[in-house]
Protein backbone atom coordinates (compact mmCIF):
# COMPACT_ATOMS: atom_id res chain seq x y z
CA UNK A 1 0.00 0.00 0.00
CA UNK A 2 1.19 3.46 -1.41
CA UNK A 3 1.66 6.38 1.23
CA UNK A 4 -0.98 8.22 -1.25
CA UNK A 5 -3.58 4.97 -0.04
CA UNK A 6 -2.78 4.58 3.34
CA UNK A 7 -3.33 8.72 4.36
CA UNK A 8 -6.52 8.79 1.24
CA UNK A 9 -10.77 8.54 2.68
CA UNK A 10 -10.84 6.28 0.58
CA UNK A 11 -10.30 2.43 0.69
CA UNK A 12 -7.00 0.97 -1.25
CA UNK A 13 -7.33 -1.00 -4.26
CA UNK A 14 -9.79 -1.00 -7.07
CA UNK A 15 -13.05 1.15 -6.69
CA UNK A 16 -16.38 0.09 -6.14
CA UNK A 17 -18.85 1.23 -9.10
CA UNK A 18 -22.47 1.67 -9.86
CA UNK A 19 -24.35 2.23 -13.04
CA UNK A 20 -24.81 5.99 -13.24
CA UNK A 21 -27.80 7.38 -13.03
CA UNK A 22 -29.07 9.74 -16.53
CA UNK A 23 -30.77 12.61 -14.46
CA UNK A 24 -32.50 13.34 -10.87
CA UNK A 25 -32.10 16.12 -8.21
CA UNK A 26 -28.53 15.15 -7.22
CA UNK A 27 -27.61 15.21 -10.82
CA UNK A 28 -23.69 16.57 -10.93
CA UNK A 29 -23.03 15.89 -7.57
CA UNK A 30 -20.77 13.15 -6.99
CA UNK A 31 -20.80 10.95 -3.52
CA UNK A 32 -18.71 8.06 -1.50
CA UNK A 33 -20.36 5.55 1.07
CA UNK A 34 -18.64 4.30 4.37
CA UNK A 35 -17.32 0.52 3.99
CA UNK A 36 -20.31 -0.94 5.92
CA UNK A 37 -22.77 -0.12 3.40
CA UNK A 38 -22.93 -3.20 0.71
CA UNK A 39 -22.22 -2.31 -3.02
CA UNK A 40 -22.92 -4.88 -4.95
CA UNK A 41 -20.58 -7.70 -6.27
CA UNK A 42 -17.78 -5.74 -4.08
CA UNK A 43 -16.55 -6.89 -0.08
CA UNK A 44 -17.60 -4.95 2.73
CA UNK A 45 -14.82 -4.66 4.85
CA UNK A 46 -16.16 -2.96 7.53
CA UNK A 47 -13.18 -1.85 8.11
CA UNK A 48 -10.81 -5.03 9.47
CA UNK A 49 -9.43 -7.57 7.05
CA UNK A 50 -10.53 -10.84 9.19
CA UNK A 51 -14.05 -9.64 8.50
CA UNK A 52 -13.46 -9.12 4.87
CA UNK A 53 -12.27 -12.52 4.68
CA UNK A 54 -14.81 -14.47 6.57
CA UNK A 55 -17.55 -12.57 4.06
CA UNK A 56 -18.37 -12.83 0.91
CA UNK A 57 -18.79 -10.24 -1.56
CA UNK A 58 -22.31 -7.89 -1.44
CA UNK A 59 -24.89 -9.84 -4.01
CA UNK A 60 -27.32 -6.46 -3.25
CA UNK A 61 -26.85 -2.68 -2.53
CA UNK A 62 -27.74 -0.34 0.22
CA UNK A 63 -31.08 1.69 -0.25
CA UNK A 64 -29.60 4.41 0.88
CA UNK A 65 -26.45 3.95 -1.40
CA UNK A 66 -28.99 3.29 -4.52
CA UNK A 67 -31.10 6.34 -3.52
CA UNK A 68 -28.22 8.80 -4.08
CA UNK A 69 -27.51 7.25 -7.17
CA UNK A 70 -30.59 6.52 -8.46
CA UNK A 71 -30.94 10.64 -7.59
CA UNK A 72 -28.37 11.05 -10.36
CA UNK A 73 -25.13 11.92 -7.93
CA UNK A 74 -22.38 9.74 -9.54
CA UNK A 75 -21.06 6.89 -7.09
CA UNK A 76 -17.08 7.17 -6.26
CA UNK A 77 -16.44 4.20 -4.28
CA UNK A 78 -15.97 3.18 -0.91
CA UNK A 79 -14.49 4.78 2.14
CA UNK A 80 -12.79 3.70 5.15
CA UNK A 81 -13.88 3.28 8.70
CA UNK A 82 -12.84 2.37 12.13
CA UNK A 83 -12.80 -1.51 12.57
CA UNK A 84 -16.25 -2.47 12.88
CA UNK A 85 -17.29 1.06 13.86
CA UNK A 86 -16.13 1.14 17.34
CA UNK A 87 -14.39 4.13 17.39
CA UNK A 88 -14.40 7.93 17.38
CA UNK A 89 -10.29 8.71 16.43
CA UNK A 90 -10.70 8.04 12.97
CA UNK A 91 -7.51 5.32 13.50
CA UNK A 92 -7.17 2.13 11.13
CA UNK A 93 -3.60 0.35 11.31
CA UNK A 94 -5.20 -2.35 8.42
CA UNK A 95 -5.80 0.06 5.44
CA UNK A 96 -4.52 3.75 6.69
CA UNK A 97 -5.59 6.20 8.89
CA UNK A 98 -7.34 8.80 6.81
CA UNK A 99 -6.10 12.33 6.49
CA UNK A 100 -7.62 15.34 8.65
CA UNK A 101 -7.49 17.53 5.42
CA UNK A 102 -8.01 20.72 7.73
CA UNK A 103 -5.07 19.72 10.30
CA UNK A 104 -2.94 16.67 9.10
CA UNK A 105 -1.17 16.19 12.27
CA UNK A 106 -4.71 15.35 14.24
CA UNK A 107 -6.81 12.61 14.02
CA UNK A 108 -10.00 12.59 11.19
CA UNK A 109 -12.60 11.55 13.60
CA UNK A 110 -14.44 8.57 13.75
CA UNK A 111 -15.99 5.69 12.64
CA UNK A 112 -16.76 7.47 9.36
CA UNK A 113 -12.82 8.87 9.40
CA UNK A 114 -13.05 8.05 5.41
CA UNK A 115 -16.17 9.87 4.53
CA UNK A 116 -15.49 13.07 6.06
CA UNK A 117 -12.01 12.91 4.87
CA UNK A 118 -12.99 12.77 0.98
CA UNK A 119 -15.65 15.75 1.72
CA UNK A 120 -13.20 17.69 3.23
CA UNK A 121 -10.70 17.25 1.06
CA UNK A 122 -12.79 18.05 -2.15
CA UNK A 123 -12.70 15.10 -3.47
CA UNK A 124 -16.53 14.15 -2.59
CA UNK A 125 -19.43 16.40 -2.41
CA UNK A 126 -21.57 14.04 -0.14
CA UNK A 127 -19.98 11.11 1.42
CA UNK A 128 -22.74 8.34 3.48
CA UNK A 129 -21.40 7.51 7.30
CA UNK A 130 -22.80 6.16 10.24
CA UNK A 131 -23.43 7.62 13.73
CA UNK A 132 -23.78 5.61 16.59
CA UNK A 133 -21.82 7.23 19.68
CA UNK A 134 -20.82 10.15 17.26
CA UNK A 135 -19.28 8.92 14.35
CA UNK A 136 -20.97 11.67 11.85
CA UNK A 137 -21.09 14.09 13.89
CA UNK A 138 -17.56 14.42 15.33
CA UNK A 139 -15.40 13.77 12.14
CA UNK A 140 -17.70 16.65 11.13
CA UNK A 141 -16.23 18.76 13.93
CA UNK A 142 -12.75 17.86 13.73
CA UNK A 143 -12.55 18.39 9.70
CA UNK A 144 -14.33 21.49 9.51
CA UNK A 145 -17.49 20.48 7.39
CA UNK A 146 -21.19 19.96 7.50
CA UNK A 147 -22.63 16.58 9.00
CA UNK A 148 -26.01 14.89 10.19
CA UNK A 149 -27.05 12.39 12.21
CA UNK A 150 -30.46 11.76 11.19
CA UNK A 151 -33.67 10.91 13.85
CA UNK A 152 -33.19 7.13 14.76
CA UNK A 153 -34.57 5.02 11.89
CA UNK A 154 -35.13 7.28 9.54
CA UNK A 155 -33.21 6.22 6.91
CA UNK A 156 -32.88 2.92 5.64
CA UNK A 157 -29.96 0.71 7.57
CA UNK A 158 -30.62 -2.35 5.25
CA UNK A 159 -27.38 -3.37 3.70
CA UNK A 160 -25.45 -1.69 6.40
CA UNK A 161 -23.27 -3.70 8.95
CA UNK A 162 -24.65 -2.59 12.68
CA UNK A 163 -22.83 -1.82 15.61
CA UNK A 164 -25.73 -1.49 18.59
CA UNK A 165 -28.98 -1.56 16.54
CA UNK A 166 -31.25 0.79 18.73
CA UNK A 167 -28.67 3.50 18.28
CA UNK A 168 -27.22 3.21 14.87
CA UNK A 169 -28.40 6.15 12.47
CA UNK A 170 -27.25 6.92 8.70
CA UNK A 171 -25.73 10.19 8.53
CA UNK A 172 -23.81 12.35 5.91
CA UNK A 173 -21.72 14.94 5.08
CA UNK A 174 -21.00 17.81 2.90
CA UNK A 175 -19.05 20.91 2.65
CA UNK A 176 -21.98 22.94 1.63
CA UNK A 177 -25.09 23.01 3.97
CA UNK A 178 -27.46 23.25 1.00
CA UNK A 179 -25.68 20.12 -0.74
CA UNK A 180 -26.53 18.52 2.86
CA UNK A 181 -29.87 19.51 2.73
CA UNK A 182 -30.24 18.17 -0.98
CA UNK A 183 -29.45 14.71 0.46
CA UNK A 184 -31.90 14.75 3.08
CA UNK A 185 -34.53 15.33 0.40
CA UNK A 186 -33.20 12.10 -1.52
CA UNK A 187 -32.37 9.73 1.92
CA UNK A 188 -34.86 11.15 4.21
CA UNK A 189 -38.96 10.49 4.48
CA UNK A 190 -41.43 13.42 3.60
CA UNK A 191 -42.55 15.75 6.57
CA UNK A 192 -41.23 17.47 9.46
CA UNK A 193 -41.31 21.14 7.75
CA UNK A 194 -42.61 22.92 10.80
CA UNK A 195 -41.06 26.13 12.04
CA UNK A 196 -38.67 25.73 14.98
CA UNK A 197 -37.95 27.17 17.86
CA UNK A 198 -37.12 28.73 20.50
CA UNK A 199 -33.38 28.07 20.82
CA UNK A 200 -32.63 26.29 24.09
CA UNK A 201 -28.33 26.15 24.85
CA UNK A 202 -27.74 23.47 27.07
CA UNK A 203 -26.22 24.43 29.65
CA UNK A 204 -24.05 21.25 30.79
CA UNK A 205 -22.79 20.68 27.00
CA UNK A 206 -21.55 24.30 27.07
CA UNK A 207 -19.74 23.64 30.43
CA UNK A 208 -18.05 20.70 29.13
CA UNK A 209 -16.13 22.08 26.21
CA UNK A 210 -13.03 23.78 26.61
CA UNK A 211 -13.24 27.15 27.04
CA UNK A 212 -11.59 28.07 24.20
CA UNK A 213 -14.00 25.98 22.32
CA UNK A 214 -17.25 27.61 24.04
CA UNK A 215 -15.37 31.09 23.14
CA UNK A 216 -14.67 30.44 19.41
CA UNK A 217 -18.45 29.34 19.48
CA UNK A 218 -19.97 31.90 20.70
CA UNK A 219 -20.09 34.49 17.42
CA UNK A 220 -22.59 31.38 15.67
CA UNK A 221 -24.52 31.25 18.55
CA UNK A 222 -25.54 34.78 17.98
CA UNK A 223 -26.18 34.11 14.29
CA UNK A 224 -28.67 31.08 15.75
CA UNK A 225 -30.29 33.70 17.76
CA UNK A 226 -30.36 35.97 14.48
CA UNK A 227 -32.97 33.06 13.07
CA UNK A 228 -34.57 31.79 16.23
CA UNK A 229 -34.17 34.80 18.83
CA UNK A 230 -32.42 34.75 21.74
CA UNK A 231 -31.31 31.80 23.56
CA UNK A 232 -33.04 30.18 26.86
CA UNK A 233 -30.53 28.32 29.09
CA UNK A 234 -31.42 25.17 30.51
CA UNK A 235 -29.75 22.26 32.41
CA UNK A 236 -31.16 19.10 30.81
CA UNK A 237 -28.81 16.82 32.67
CA UNK A 238 -29.06 17.14 36.12
CA UNK A 239 -27.40 13.72 36.68
CA UNK A 240 -24.56 14.82 34.87
CA UNK A 241 -23.06 13.97 31.46
CA UNK A 242 -20.65 11.51 33.24
CA UNK A 243 -23.64 9.66 34.25
CA UNK A 244 -25.73 9.74 31.16
CA UNK A 245 -22.24 8.91 29.17
CA UNK A 246 -22.36 5.42 31.49
CA UNK A 247 -25.51 4.97 30.57
CA UNK A 248 -25.07 5.37 26.65
CA UNK A 249 -21.90 2.81 27.12
CA UNK A 250 -23.45 0.01 28.93
CA UNK A 251 -26.50 -0.20 26.14
CA UNK A 252 -24.01 0.40 23.50
CA UNK A 253 -21.97 -2.42 24.84
CA UNK A 254 -24.70 -5.29 25.53
CA UNK A 255 -25.77 -3.93 22.01
CA UNK A 256 -22.27 -4.45 20.50
CA UNK A 257 -21.69 -7.77 21.90
CA UNK A 258 -25.08 -9.06 20.90
CA UNK A 259 -24.84 -7.90 17.64
CA UNK A 260 -20.70 -9.23 16.90
CA UNK A 261 -19.65 -11.18 19.91
CA UNK A 262 -20.33 -14.42 18.36
CA UNK A 263 -18.37 -13.11 15.04
CA UNK A 264 -15.51 -12.36 17.29
CA UNK A 265 -15.69 -15.26 19.76
CA UNK A 266 -15.52 -17.66 16.93
CA UNK A 267 -12.85 -16.05 14.32
CA UNK A 268 -10.64 -14.15 17.49
CA UNK A 269 -10.15 -11.15 14.50
CA UNK A 270 -6.68 -9.17 15.03
CA UNK A 271 -7.77 -5.48 16.00
CA UNK A 272 -5.93 -2.32 16.00
CA UNK A 273 -5.33 -0.15 18.99
CA UNK A 274 -8.03 -0.03 21.61
CA UNK A 275 -10.76 -1.91 19.31
CA UNK A 276 -10.27 -5.52 20.96
CA UNK A 277 -10.21 -3.79 24.65
CA UNK A 278 -13.55 -1.97 23.65
CA UNK A 279 -14.77 -5.33 22.86
CA UNK A 280 -13.59 -7.39 25.75
CA UNK A 281 -15.41 -4.91 27.72
CA UNK A 282 -18.66 -5.12 25.93
CA UNK A 283 -18.03 -9.03 26.68
CA UNK A 284 -17.85 -8.51 30.18
CA UNK A 285 -20.56 -5.33 30.61
CA UNK A 286 -22.34 -6.14 33.88
CA UNK A 287 -27.09 -7.23 32.64
CA UNK A 288 -27.94 -4.83 35.30
CA UNK A 289 -25.71 -2.08 34.93
CA UNK A 290 -27.30 -2.25 30.97
CA UNK A 291 -31.21 -2.99 32.59
CA UNK A 292 -30.72 0.19 34.15
CA UNK A 293 -28.74 2.28 30.92
CA UNK A 294 -32.08 0.66 28.95
CA UNK A 295 -34.85 2.59 31.89
CA UNK A 296 -32.67 5.39 32.03
CA UNK A 297 -32.94 6.32 28.08
CA UNK A 298 -36.46 5.75 28.32
CA UNK A 299 -37.00 8.36 30.98
CA UNK A 300 -34.64 10.35 29.31
CA UNK A 301 -36.52 10.46 25.95
CA UNK A 302 -39.84 11.50 27.71
CA UNK A 303 -37.85 14.49 29.03
CA UNK A 304 -36.91 15.50 25.95
CA UNK A 305 -39.86 14.72 24.11
CA UNK A 306 -41.83 16.89 26.49
CA UNK A 307 -38.95 19.70 25.75
CA UNK A 308 -38.41 19.55 22.11
CA UNK A 309 -42.08 18.45 21.02
CA UNK A 310 -42.98 21.49 19.97
CA UNK A 311 -40.44 22.62 17.82
CA UNK A 312 -37.37 23.72 20.05
CA UNK A 313 -33.77 23.33 18.94
CA UNK A 314 -31.20 22.54 21.28
CA UNK A 315 -27.78 24.24 20.56
CA UNK A 316 -24.20 23.19 22.11
CA UNK A 317 -20.38 22.57 21.10
CA UNK A 318 -20.49 19.20 18.80
CA UNK A 319 -17.48 18.36 19.98
CA UNK A 320 -16.20 19.99 23.54
CA UNK A 321 -12.69 19.94 22.06
CA UNK A 322 -10.67 20.15 18.79
CA UNK A 323 -9.26 17.08 17.21
CA UNK A 324 -6.26 15.28 19.17
CA UNK A 325 -3.10 14.90 18.15
CA UNK A 326 -2.08 11.66 15.75
CA UNK A 327 0.46 10.73 18.36
CA UNK A 328 -2.12 10.77 20.96
CA UNK A 329 -1.71 8.62 24.02
CA UNK A 330 -4.00 5.74 24.68
CA UNK A 331 -5.13 7.34 27.77
CA UNK A 332 -5.69 10.87 26.16
CA UNK A 333 -7.66 9.30 22.93
CA UNK A 334 -9.61 7.40 25.93
CA UNK A 335 -10.67 10.81 27.93
CA UNK A 336 -11.36 12.42 25.20
CA UNK A 337 -13.53 9.57 24.06
CA UNK A 338 -15.14 9.87 27.41
CA UNK A 339 -15.53 13.87 27.28
CA UNK A 340 -17.12 13.26 23.68
CA UNK A 341 -19.53 10.60 24.42
CA UNK A 342 -21.27 12.32 27.28
CA UNK A 343 -22.40 15.26 24.83
CA UNK A 344 -22.95 12.98 21.68
CA UNK A 345 -24.78 10.62 23.66
CA UNK A 346 -28.09 13.10 24.27
CA UNK A 347 -29.00 12.73 20.82
CA UNK A 348 -28.36 9.11 20.48
CA UNK A 349 -30.27 8.13 23.95
CA UNK A 350 -32.97 10.46 22.60
CA UNK A 351 -33.03 9.38 19.26
CA UNK A 352 -33.02 13.35 18.09
CA UNK A 353 -31.61 14.84 14.43
CA UNK A 354 -28.60 16.56 14.55
CA UNK A 355 -26.67 18.86 12.52
CA UNK A 356 -22.84 20.16 12.94
CA UNK A 357 -22.19 23.12 11.18
CA UNK A 358 -18.74 24.15 11.02
CA UNK A 359 -18.65 27.57 12.89
CA UNK A 360 -15.23 28.12 14.06
CA UNK A 361 -11.42 27.37 14.91
CA UNK A 362 -9.60 27.17 17.64
CA UNK A 363 -5.32 26.87 17.45
CA UNK A 364 -6.23 26.51 13.64
CA UNK A 365 -8.53 23.32 14.09
CA UNK A 366 -12.12 23.34 13.63
CA UNK A 367 -15.07 22.99 15.77
CA UNK A 368 -18.19 22.43 14.70
CA UNK A 369 -21.63 24.13 16.63
CA UNK A 370 -24.75 21.38 17.11
CA UNK A 371 -28.31 22.21 16.15
CA UNK A 372 -30.46 19.10 17.67
CA UNK A 373 -34.39 18.57 17.07
CA UNK A 374 -37.02 16.46 17.80
CA UNK A 375 -37.40 13.11 16.06
CA UNK A 376 -38.65 13.70 12.41
CA UNK A 377 -37.68 17.18 12.56
CA UNK A 378 -34.97 16.74 10.20
CA UNK A 379 -36.07 18.48 7.35
CA UNK A 380 -36.44 21.55 9.02
CA UNK A 381 -33.27 21.88 11.06
CA UNK A 382 -31.32 20.86 7.68
CA UNK A 383 -33.77 23.97 6.64
CA UNK A 384 -32.72 25.83 10.09
CA UNK A 385 -28.43 25.21 9.24
CA UNK A 386 -29.03 26.04 5.60
CA UNK A 387 -30.47 30.25 7.15
CA UNK A 388 -27.73 29.59 9.87
CA UNK A 389 -24.96 28.95 7.23
CA UNK A 390 -25.75 32.35 5.32
CA UNK A 391 -25.76 34.25 8.40
CA UNK A 392 -22.61 33.80 9.33
CA UNK A 393 -21.20 33.89 5.70
CA UNK A 394 -20.40 30.18 4.87
CA UNK A 395 -20.67 28.81 1.48
CA UNK A 396 -23.84 27.79 1.01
Amino acid sequence: MTDEDRGSGFMPGGRASLPPASGGPLAGLTFAAKDLYDVAGHPTTYGNPDWARTHPAAVATAPAVLALAEAGARFLGKTKTVELAFGLTGENVWYGTPVNPAVPDRFPGGSSCGSASVVARGEADIALGSDTGGSVRIPASYCGIYGIRPSWGSVSLVGARPLAPSYDTAGWFAARASVLRLAGEVLLPEGGEAPLGPVIRVQEAWMNAQPAVAAALIPAMEAVEKVLGPALQLSLVPETLLELYEHFRAVQSEEAWATLGAWVAETNPQFGPGVGERFAMARAMDPAKARAGRAFRQHFRQRLMGLLGGGAVLIYPTSPLIAPKLGASAAEQLWVREVTLGVTAIAGMGGLCEVSIPAATVEDAPVGLSLVAAPGRDRALLALAEQVAERMGLPL
